[in-house]
């Protein structure tokens, strides 16, 4: 492989890992130190930080990722979703990767929308979608709120953001320091920021909340860990939603810390992609047999999978993730149909009264 090869470089972008020793001040947050907040820079308590710009060469340099196919067709591409959902009843949607629509209590909620054609801040560079988004972009309902979970290019694209922004000003909830990101791409978002165990109302009766996961974030050379990182818990009066968004494992704590917090959960959104090699992924990604121990260990009625399929940002063939995870289900013994990875288009629903 060459050193600087095109994947390469498109991982490094997509990623935030490119030259990431972070320095200077933090350029976009300012606030007092926590327990994972030193000040300048975010962490993960008693967790594993993301590997260095030196490891992240030994994997490319060192290891060939499988191919993937050029094109993944889904055959439920373009869904048209109902304009609302109301009662006790949940729709999700699969749009790709980590972007879903939850319609639930009658708003609309989208998850780090990405309808660009790669993962990347360049569009001739980068990982680019092997398919097209499962809902067209003129399909989508009026979005209400967009759950934005971290600034690495596959869920923080400030395109899709603008263009949903211009559309239907939706309030956009993200963790702390990715309005300043939004802000320097373009003025006047509804943009709410909260830290870990934060809330914020969207509606009379719809509560989110920011909950730990255990990842990381950087966009490019200067900005490493400098905005945060998190999960969400969408609160109705009759259901409650966990999106962890990505995540390493880390002994299970940020789905037990979740299930003590709120007492379970009626669905979980679970990432279970871009998880090889295990020595650089393990500690940011989790693979599919940690993700149905996550399962287990938020005490969720369902689970819907993500993160797989559409980008290819680590080692892993195509359809593993689904393969793995089917596995992994079976020996657990759990159900099928109580966590089931979505393709671009497909839809879940359940009444969950």
């Amino acid at each position: 492989m060459k050193l600087f090869g095109l994947g390469t470089l498109g991982t490094l972008f997509t990623s935030g890992i490119w030259f990431s020793r972070a320095h200077g001040d933090n350029i976009y947050y300012s606030g007092p130190p926590s327990d994972h907040f030193d000040g300048r820079t975010f962490f993960n308590p008693q967790g594993v930080q993301p590997r260095s710009f030196r490891q992240f060469m030994k994997w490319k340099l060192l290891e060939r990722p499988n191919k993937w196919p050029e094109t993944y067709a889904s055959a439920f591409h373009g869904s048209k979703p109902a304009p609302r959902v109301n009662g006790t009843s949940v729709t999700v949607t699969m749009i790709g990767h980590a972007t879903l629509l939850i319609q639930v209590n009658g708003l609309n909620i989208i998850t780090d929308p990405v309808f660009s054609e790669r993962a990347s801040p360049f569009q001739f560079i980068g990982p680019t979608r092997v398919n097209p988004p499962g809902v067209d972009f003129s399909d989508l309902p009026k979005i209400d709120a967009v759950l934005l979970t971290h600034n690495h290019y596959d869920h923080l694209d400030v395109v899709t953001l603008e263009r949903l922004y211009r559309r239907d000003n939706p309030v956009i909830v993200t963790p702390l320091g990715n309005d300043t990101i939004i802000n320097n791409a373009f003025a006047g978002a509804n943009i709410r920021t909260g830290d870990w165990q934060d809330r914020i109302d969207i509606s009379g009766d719809t509560r989110i909340h920011f909950e730990p996961c255990h990842h990381w974030s950087a966009r490019g050379t200067r900005d490493r860990r400098m905005a945060l990182w998190a999960a969400f818990v969408i609160e109705t009066p009759t259901n409650k939603i966990f999106h962890i968004g990505d995540t390493g494992f880390h002994g299970g704590k940020p789905y037990i810390d979740a299930a003590e917090k709120h007492g379970g959960f009626d669905l979980a959104i679970i990432p279970v992609g871009a998880y090889e090699p295990r020595w650089f992924m393990k500690g940011q990604h989790q693979n599919p047999s940690e993700a149905v121990e996550g399962f287990r260990l938020c005490q969720t009625r369902y689970a819907i999978g993500h993160h797989w399929g559409t980008f290819q940002l680590t080692n892993e063939p195509i359809e593993e993730p689904i393969e793995l995870l089917d596995q992994a289900l079976k020996q657990s013994g759990v159900e099928p149909d109580r966590f089931q990875p979505l393709a671009p288009g497909q839809v879940w629903q359940r009444d969950l009264s």
